[in-house]
């Protein structure tokens, strides 16, 4: 690991974690809700908390490892 910007996350995380799965497993929730309820309403209260998963896991989680294997390889540097 002697480039932290060539590091992938996503290499160390099991199927069930990968983006794929964390996007089809939303747009299965999403999707169902609306399948059988067909309430605009509802499906707009589960798809936030969803979105937010979305982004947590899929852009900060990524980012956030990111800076600390960047950060951990400057300390380990000086």
């Amino acid at each position: 690991m002697s480039n932290p910007q060539s590091f992938n996350v996503w290499n160390y995380k099991p199927w069930w974690c990968q983006p794929w799965s964390i996007l089809l497993t939303g747009i299965t929730i999403i999707g169902g809700t609306w399948f059988l309820f067909h309430k605009i309403w509802l499906v707009l209260v589960i798809s936030f908390p969803i979105l937010v998963w979305w982004v947590y896991f899929l852009i900060i989680y990524p980012k956030l490892v990111q800076q600390a294997l960047i950060e951990s390889q400057q300390l380990i540097e000086n």
